[in-house]
This record gives C-alpha cells, sequence and structure tokens, in this order.
C-alpha cells in the first residue's frame, strides 16, 4: 500500500510525529517523514534517539517542501499564549507562521495539522487567528478549529489546546467537537465525561505515579519540616494545595512556612486576612489587589499592637510599604514545589517554566513528579528516550503535546484522507475505461 508522507515542522522532541505515526499504525497505514525541522539541539538530540534521524535546523534556511500528503507544524506559541507578551504577528516569533506559508507556497500538501496553544483563538479578538485563517483558504483549504482537553482523552491534565485542521479543496467530516472540559482541575468531576470520550474509566493523576521513584526526587527535609508545622503531620492536606503568595483558598504561604523568618500566629492570621480583604471592591477596583493603609486594615484586624505587627512583617520582607500603604512583596516566594497534585484528581497544565516544580504526597514521600511522570501526562510511552537532563526533559515535556489528543486529530484526518484518495482513484480509474 502507498504510505502516507508527511513532514514535522517546528518538531520539537517529536510529540506531533508520534501521534500521528500511532494514529496510522493504529488504522494498518505506512508511513514515512519526508523532512522534519527543529531549531533547539537538545530537542534535535531527543529526536535523533527516538526517530533515528536529525531534524534540519532554521525553518528559513528551508528553500521549498517535498512532495507530501500532510503538514503538522505545531509552531511557536510564545508570542500567542495568555503568558507571553500578547503581540502576535508583531513578535519575530509570531512571523514564524509566515514561513510556513512561505514553504506551503513551494508544494500545497493534501492536508494540515497545527497545534498551537489556547490564547491564539482569541489573541487580538480574534484577528490574529482570522489572518491564518484567511492566509490558509486563499490557497484553497477548509480551516477547522478544536478546542480539545487532554483529559478528554485518556489523560490526567486539565490541559486545553487549539488544533487547526484543513485540507485542500475539500471540507472534512469530523466527528471531533469543540469541549473545554472542567473548568479546573479542583472542581474535576469523575463523572464528567466528554460527549465524545470513549474511556470507560476516568483518569486521575494515581494512574501515571512511579511506585517508588529516585530519592533525587524528595523535597528537602528543611521543606517537609516547614510543611509538617502548617499541616500538623497530615501530609494528605497537601492534595490539591498551591503554594502561593497572593492567593488564599487551598494554600500554604511563605509566612506560614516561615521562609523569611518565623512569624507569630498574629502576623499569619493578619496576612492571610490581608491577602483575601485586599481584592474587596470597597477598597478600589484594582484586579490585582490594592495597596491598603494601616487603618484601612486596622477595619479588618482589630487588635492594640497592629502597628507593631505590621512592623515585624515589613522587616522579615512578607509586607513592604509604598507611599504609606502596605503590600505584600511582589511576586511568589521559590518555593520548591508551587503545586501539590492530587492523586484522585487531575493535573495542572504542565508548563515549561513550572513542570520541575509539581508536587505529589505518595507511598509517604513529599517528592517532585519525576520527568517520566510528566511523560505520562502528555501521553508519551515509556519507551520513548528522553533528555537526560531532568530540567530539559521537564522543559520540553512542558513545551510538547499531548500524544492521545493528537492521536485522535490525526485519525480524524486520516480517515478524510483515504476518502479522498480513494475518490481520486475511482476518477482516475473511470477516465482510462
Amino acid at each position: 500500500m502507498e504510505k502516507i508522507r508527511f513532514i514535522d515542522l517546528f518538531s520539537g522532541i517529536g510529540g506531533i510525529r508520534l501521534a500521528f505515526e500511532q494514529a496510522a499504525n493504529s488504522m494498518n497505514l505506512e508511513t514515512r517523514c519526508v523532512l522534519s525541522s527543529e531549531i533547539k539541539a537538545d530537542a534535535k538530540l531527543v529526536y535523533e534517539n527516538n526517530f533515528k534521524e536529525i531534524p534540519q535546523g532554521d525553518i528559513k534556511n528551508i528553500a521549498e517542501l517535498p512532495e507530501h500528503d500532510v503538514l503538522l507544524a505545531g509552531f511557536p506559541c510564545q508570542s500567542f499564549s495568555y503568558a507571553g507578551k500578547k503581540e502576535g504577528f508583531g513578535d519575530t516569533r509570531g512571523t514564524l507562521f509566515f514561513e510556513i506559508i512561505r514553504l506551503i507556497d513551494s508544494y500545497k500538501p493534501t492536508a494540515f495539522i497545527f497545534e498551537n496553544v489556547r490564547g491564539l483563538y482569541a489573541h487580538d479578538n480574534g484577528n490574529t487567528l482570522e489572518t491564518i485563517r484567511y492566509e490558509m483558504r486563499k490557497r484553497g483549504y477548509s480551516f477547522e478549529t478544536l478546542l480539545l482537553n487532554s483529559v478528554n482523552f485518556g489523560l490526567p491534565q486539565n490541559r486545553v489546546r487549539l488544533y487547526l485542521v484543513g485540507f485542500l479543496n475539500k471540507k472534512p467530516k469530523l466527528s471531533l467537537v469543540s469541549d473545554l472540559g472542567p473548568q479546573d482541575s479542583h472542581s474535576y468531576n469523575h463523572q464528567q465525561l466528554s460527549l465524545f470520550n470513549t474511556f470507560t474509566q476516568p483518569p486521575i493523576v494515581a494512574d501515571i505515579l512511579e511506585d517508588n521513584p529516585d530519592s533525587k526526587y524528595n523535597c528537602s527535609s528543611d521543606f517537609v519540616n516547614a510543611l509538617k508545622k502548617v499541616i500538623n503531620n497530615n501530609f494528605n492536606h497537601l492534595h490539591g494545595c498551591r503554594l502561593i503568595d497572593y492567593r488564599g483558598g487551598n494554600s500554604i504561604h511563605s509566612w506560614e512556612l516561615g521562609l523569611r523568618g518565623e512569624c507569630s500566629r498574629e502576623e499569619i492570621e493578619l496576612m492571610n486576612i490581608f491577602i483575601l480583604k485586599r481584592r474587596n471592591k470597597e477598597f478600589g477596583n484594582h484586579q490585582d489587589g490594592k495597596l491598603l493603609t494601616q487603618e484601612q486594615i486596622a477595619s479588618f484586624f482589630k487588635h492594640s499592637k497592629l502597628e507593631n505587627i505590621l512592623e515585624s512583617l515589613v522587616q522579615k520582607k512578607y509586607l513592604q510599604v509604598v507611599n504609606n500603604k502596605y503590600k505584600p512583596v511582589a511576586g511568589n516566594f521559590s518555593f520548591e514545589v508551587y503545586k501539590f497534585l492530587d492523586p484522585n484528581k487531575i493535573a495542572v497544565t504542565l508548563v515549561a517554566s513550572d513542570a520541575n516544580r509539581l508536587g505529589i504526597y505518595h507511598n509517604g514521600r513529599v517528592r517532585k513528579i519525576t520527568p517520566r511522570e510528566a511523560a505520562r501526562l502528555q501521553g508519551f510511552p515509556d519507551s520513548f528516550i528522553l533528555h537526560p537532563n531532568d530540567d530539559k526533559a521537564y522543559y520540553q515535556l512542558g513545551n510538547s503535546v499531548s500524544i492521545n489528543v493528537v492521536e485522535a486529530v490525526a485519525k480524524e484526518v486520516l480517515i478524510n484522507l483515504l476518502e479522498k484518495k480513494t475518490l481520486i482513484k475511482q476518477k482516475l480509474d473511470f477516465a482510462y475505461t
């Protein structure tokens, strides 16, 4: 049978390729990657270890594309991300999409699959996505958008990503529909399944945990001892807990841990109330919280030695004074772990910047999740060779795709591709009879 030829642009460590090949294999189809491209040396190393080929470098140095059926591209997302600078096509990284357009003009494949962050969907009030849609339709492609959550595809991760799918001179029939999944990992209901979810057992974090990982992933004894004081030695209280200095709720703060200096019960109580009350509209409309005077603080924290308590917190650098008003010290304290996953829930979104600071309390150990566990959250098989440097592996996995989701999208594309190939063959056979 004729092989499905594909191209893998901005390939990273090869997540999209792996998912595409798995989809084809499940349909008894053979594939052939005719070109791959990735600029980062660390990612190229992992790609070579797993696919036995070295991707070409900078996409700008590729003059034209060889013949192929499907174009895969996880083009850079930083310029479209909510967490980024939101500069879109005004950012040099954003203009890399036009390198894809340049190459498509050299050879038009039958279909394409693009993956990007959710932020692209709404960036610049939808104008960025509309620009991409316009450029692809101008070249004769249909254009479908899918917002899909990894948790609806058998992975215990609350990760929404945007998938763009199109066919040359054909409107595909897709059974997948956009589904954002649960609002957050805390409220995830194990009975809350997507309409197109075929998994009988909802995924949870416990499913991806290693039984006895290396002790190097343990949190430090100083950090664990500090946690003990806050949770009264009940480590189950860490499940789903954030370590953050500017939110309340199920959170642990630096002043409770005494990381900048031990705090009294009154100081802890004041700080916990302060970070909640400073968001009240009665003190102003600033979304990120207001700076408050001592008089305003006294309205919700009545204590005869309020001034002394505030001064102590300033000295320990939990508070700072700006124009005679108080505010928590800017930024988040550098905790060893910023979020403890709940084994019976789903994980927050794995991101490159913090994948190495997700924690878990499991089998009596307070530790970080391992790179292999991070890979499992993304659907990578245990046979996939990760980067030997843990920090680089975490970063790459946070930047990668969820294999199960891309595989589902790829199956839809391959089904439509086979239908089109069959139709063309039938027309050719008819013409020569």
